[in-house]
């Protein structure tokens, strides 16, 4: 049969079918990065008004759609007002469109699932008709809306002195969308180009207001609609007492261990007063919450550093929220799991309530199978480009879990590391759903015969 027959023959067969909540997830992702990097390859996206290569222009949308901000130049410098915007749409889009389109199939799909099967993130709610989606679907829209526009209002008023009103209105909109939707785009280059946050970094005002827009973006649609019911933590569900305690105990040791391991390093923190040191520590750690803003030299951390940053970029924010990596809940079932097994015991319990084993299996399914990309993505870095295996790995971490820090090796990545790079950001973004959605919707494979047990020497 020749390829036109097999394309019509594939094309009969598959007619009608409706598209599952994945592939409806990755299409629309990819449709979107596909725009938006024919739009950046357009002399009227850059400031130079030649265009940008496609390969360069693939990446940067890849990194605006996956909210993740890694890129290979700076954005002030690169794009014009035009391709500016092009970035702005895709960041807002890629985040709240992202978090639209999770929060309406997770809720579908509970419709046609067993307890058992269900994510913690679906049990947060008890949500079982059409109503209570478009409920939260408002939610999630208005209230993204109103605390981006709140973060733009104080930032916006904040430069107006510094910069005029109207460059002030596009600095405070632009980087209050970027810092909630945790992209990390930053348009600071007229001041110092590449520098990211960093001619901030004595500016409390600018760091803590962008810290505020990204701790709540990594936070999740699911816990925003707990806390807008104004009930009292012990009444809460599971999910959102593990996804706020989870949240600011990793806050507060990020915090304690970058002011720890950088406090007396010069090229950091070592020249700051003890003000600017606390900020800035904070502030670090807010942003290996995916956020991808930095104030301070991330390839001038200690080793110490570096190795810290790595572990709490790829826990990353809350499922369901503008935020990547593991999530927070997926690593505190781990933690949990762990300090069960340490105790002796089977089960994994939190606040009062058993975990489902087969959930415990999913953390630990997603968990692996990231730190084993991470892993090979450094390995193939270091062996296609000029860079350290640590700063290898931190730049594919950076991606896997769409963070966007970088420790200064991004534009000495080969074509090669570049294609990775795309390929680990989308997964990032797209993959963890469309696999956590498989989670959810049970589909596992069916075992139709088991092997007779055997016992092996563990550990």
């Amino acid at each position: 049969m020749s390829l036109k027959n097999r394309f019509i023959a594939w094309t009969m067969k598959n007619r009608g079918k409706p598209l599952s909540p994945t592939k409806v997830i990755a299409t629309t992702f990819g449709i979107l990065i596909l725009l938006g990097t024919i739009l950046l390859t357009l002399p009227v996206s850059t400031r130079s008004g030649e265009g940008c290569d496609l390969l360069r222009a693939l990446f940067t949308a890849t990194s605006a759609t996956c909210v993740t901000g890694l890129t290979p130049f700076d954005t002030y410098t690169q794009w014009s007002s035009f391709g500016q915007g092009v970035l702005l749409c895709l960041i807002e889009i890629g985040g709240l469109g992202f978090m639209s389109m999770a929060t309406l199939f997770v809720f579908l799909l509970r419709k046609r699932i067993g307890l058992k099967q269900r994510m913690v993130m679906a049990q947060a709610l008890s949500l079982n008709d059409m109503e209570g989606v478009v409920r939260l679907q408002k939610t999630v829209i208005f209230g993204s809306l109103t605390v981006e526009g709140i973060g733009a209002a104080i930032l916006t008023l904040y430069f107006t002195p510094r910069f005029g009103f109207p460059k002030a209105l596009w600095l405070g909109v632009f980087h209050s969308v970027s810092a909630f939707c945790n992209a990390g785009f930053d348009v600071f280059g007229f001041l110092e180009p590449g520098a990211s946050l960093v001619v901030f970094q004595d500016d409390p005002v600018v760091l803590l207001t962008l810290g505020a827009l990204v701790v709540i973006g990594g936070l999740g649609f699911l816990v925003w609609e707990e806390l807008a019911s104004r009930k009292p933590f012990k009444h809460m569900t599971v999910y959102t007492k593990l996804v706020l305690a989870t949240t600011l105990g990793l806050l507060l040791s990020g915090w304690i261990l970058t002011c720890l391991l950088e406090w007396n390093n010069p090229q950091t923190l070592g020249g700051m007063g003890i003000g600017g040191k606390l900020v800035n520590g904070l502030f670090q750690s807010i942003t290996l919450r995916t956020a991808g803003f930095a104030a301070i030299d991330q390839g001038a951390l200690t080793e110490g550093g570096k190795a810290a940053c790595m572990v709490f970029m790829l826990i990353g924010g809350s499922s369901g929220s503008t935020a990547g990596g593991l999530k927070t809940v997926t690593f505190v079932v781990l933690m949990l799991f762990i300090w069960s097994r340490f105790r002796g015991r089977s089960t994994v319990c939190a606040f009062r309530r058993t975990i489902p084993d087969s959930q415990v299996l999913d953390a630990m399914t997603i968990a692996t199978g990231m730190v084993l990309l991470a892993v090979f993505g450094a390995v193939f870095i270091c062996a296609t480009s000029p860079v350290t295996f640590t700063n290898a790995l931190f730049e594919a971490i950076s991606a896997l879990a769409t963070v966007g820090l970088t420790a200064g090796t991004t534009g000495a990545l080969s074509v090669p590391a570049q294609i990775l790079i795309i390929l680990y950001m989308y997964f990032g973004r797209v993959g963890i759903l469309t696999i956590s959605l498989g989670f959810l919707a049970g589909d596992r494979a069916n075992e139709r015969f088991r092997y007779a047990q055997t016992s092996l020497l563990i550990g």
